[in-house]
């Protein structure tokens, strides 16, 4: 079963930046698909970004275009969100996933990932 493992959450006031990272456990697709999708009590899970093993093919939320960047650490089975200009909506609890490979228009889909991470809380407030 694999395990992912987020960290970097936490406070930050409008404006400013985070980057969150989530690390599997171990590889068990040989070409992959990581994600982040973001949920608010109440509201559906939300998709944040994706990003695609072997051609780095990367895919975003429309509010998240030009702010955030989703990149990997293949060596690591990692993957990365940093996340500049933050504003209050973006406060939500954010979710990694990991799954196999997803062509393009999947990739933004929830049942395109097998696993889940706990989620982090990011919270944008002054």
């Amino acid at each position: 079963q694999v395990q992912l493992l987020e960290s970097g959450g936490g406070l930050v006031q409008p404006g400013g930046s985070l980057r969150l990272s989530c690390a599997a456990s171990e590889r068990t697709f040989s070409t992959y698909t990581m994600g982040w999708f973001r949920q608010v009590p109440g509201n559906e899970r939300e998709f944040v970004a994706a990003i695609r093993w072997r051609g780095g093919a990367t895919s975003y939320g429309d509010s998240m275009k030009g702010r955030f960047t989703i990149s990997t650490d293949n060596a690591m089975n990692a993957v990365y969100l940093q996340m500049n200009n933050l504003r209050t909506e973006d406060t939500a609890v954010y979710y990694c996933a990991y799954g196999p490979y997803a062509i393009l228009s999947s990739m933004a889909r929830q049942d395109a990932y097998r696993y889940w991470g706990q989620g982090t809380q990011v919270t944008v407030s002054s």
